[in-house]
């Protein structure tokens, strides 16, 4: 890697043994440990070749979220991208700091709720690393292999973390994604940038302080903030540590600190995020997958199942008299919102969303507009539509994406069907080549032209032997700073 003395590629070969230390350690300096001796024999192709596609998929929402306002309004914003740096802010030809593009970009990685997600994390597992990783790569001139193991690492990071305060941490109502990805963030960068174990250490400190994030702000342009907060400060954490900032890597376990503040004392594991690092890697999961809805993955089950019963029946949607709902608790506190009023809240609720699915036999981005949301025929069905918890135990820990669907018909007829389990599109039922470029194309072309969508895609198929990621990010603009730039600053 370019101008980075230290960096560790080549100092751990690929095969080396994690070394344990003292349990008496501090938590950050043993995630360090395992951080900065990460295995990375145990990066297989299948983990790199799903690394990739959740690379692809979130620089696909990323180019599409740089339209919504929530980024529009960021960006305008006086001050923010005028720093120098080589880092891209997506869809401009403009450079700025990888500061500044981690938080732009990190923005418009959830601006739409397109992005992939994940039952352990309680969230969206890349969103806080590909923005952040992408404009430190830029800067430091990284090669694509060098950006995949960094995503590794910042999963099995993240993962490992809410592992051990989850599901206490997910119901006190933290938006994961950001008060936990702001590790996942900070680890990567720091692996990006050949942090040693004690700084990589001081790192996890500083995110410690940088975590924040509240579900009460779903359905708002803040939530999307939240991500591009987390991005922003993950990597903000990790140049401090490199220039020798101090923290208290004992902050994590600290009577007054992350764990006890966050989830309350003796709610929390931390023997959980040390254990089986690399033992599975955590990308190879099977509880996460990319979206095929542009809307909370928590409404995702409903949505299968609705779309599942209208390929079997082809029901007209006035057919229907009522509709009962039921889906896991812990997906109704966030999405039990039966009159959405903007396209925002619609992505939370699993009214409409449900409505939608029955309406339109899919769902997609147009769907979200606010002239969509209020369609008579959705409104119908979302005002005879009753929603309430699966009967289920209540503190499982697997089936916590299922859905059943009753449909009672005009005719007396009762239709019920439903799923048991399903995290997105993942490794148990994952999307094609056709339906990767097909999302992709659609979302990366809102912003840019068709032929630089078209080879952003086939290079980033082949991340792993990009000796420079520049190669990829020229093509995140049409080449110019004149009809998006104004259009989304002059917002």
């Amino acid at each position: 890697m370019k101008n980075m003395p230290g960096a560790r590629w080549g100092r751990w070969p690929r095969g080396s043994n994690m070394v344990a230390i003292e349990s008496d350690s501090p938590l950050a300096e043993q995630l360090a440990e395992r951080i900065c001796r990460f295995p990375l024999a145990s990066i297989t192709d299948e983990a790199v070749r799903l690394s990739k596609l959740a690379i692809i998929d979130t620089i696909g929402v990323t180019l599409a979220g740089m339209t919504e306002p929530a980024v529009k309004l960021l960006y305008g914003l006086s001050g923010l991208a005028q720093a120098p740096g080589q880092s891209t802010v997506f869809g401009c030809a403009r450079k700025t700091s990888a500061l500044d593009a981690a938080l732009i970009n990190g923005t418009s990685s959830h601006a739409l709720d397109f992005d992939d997600f994940s039952q352990p994390f309680g969230g969206h597992q890349s969103a806080p690393l590909v923005a952040p990783l992408f404009a430190l790569a830029e800067e430091r001139g990284a090669s694509g292999r060098q950006v995949i193991d960094a995503y590794v690492v910042g999963v099995e990071t993240e993962i490992k973390i809410a592992r051990a305060v989850n599901f206490v941490h997910y119901e006190k109502g933290w938006h994961p994604t950001s008060t936990l990805g702001v590790f996942g963030a900070s680890a990567a960068c720091g692996y990006l940038i050949g942090l040693d174990q004690s700084r990589m250490a001081v790192a996890l400190a500083l995110a410690a302080s940088m975590a924040a994030g509240i579900k009460a702000n779903f359905g708002t342009m803040t939530k999307p903030l939240h991500i591009g907060q987390c991005a922003r400060q993950g990597l903000f954490s990790a140049l401090l540590a490199e220039r020798g900032y101090s923290a208290n890597i004992g902050a994590l376990e600290h009577r007054q600190g992350f764990l006890d503040v966050y989830n309350g004392p003796g709610m929390h594991d931390p023997s959980a995020m040390l254990a089986g690092w690399a033992e599975p890697l955590e990308v190879l999961g099977m509880d996460m997958g990319l979206k095929q809805f542009p809307c909370c993955g928590s409404t995702h089950p409903a949505v299968m199942v609705a779309l599942k019963i209208q390929q079997a029946y082809d029901l007209p949607v006035d057919s229907i008299r009522d509709i009962v709902v039921k889906t896991h608790r812990r997906r109704l506190p966030h999405t039990n919102n039966p009159n959405p009023t903007s396209s925002l809240e619609a992505k939370f609720s699993i009214q409409y969303a449900v409505a939608r699915a029955l309406v339109s036999r899919h769902v997609s981005l147009a769907h979200f507009l606010d002239d969509a949301i209020f369609e008579a025929s959705v409104r119908q069905l979302m005002a005879n539509m009753q929603v309430m918890p699966l009967d289920q135990d209540a503190d499982a820990q697997g089936g916590q994406f299922g859905a059943e669907i009753q449909l009672n018909l005009k005719n007396g007829r009762r239709i019920v069907d439903s799923l048991d389990s399903t995290v997105g599109r993942g490794r148990s039922n994952p999307m094609s080549d056709a339906e990767m470029w097909e999302k992709f194309g659609h979302c990366a072309q809102i912003l840019i032209p068709e032929d630089n969508a078209r080879a952003a895609f086939r290079l980033m198929g082949s991340l792993e032997t990009i000796d420079d990621i520049t190669r990829i990010t020229a093509l995140f603009t049409s080449g110019t700073d004149t009809d998006q730039l104004r259009e989304i600053s002059a917002f």
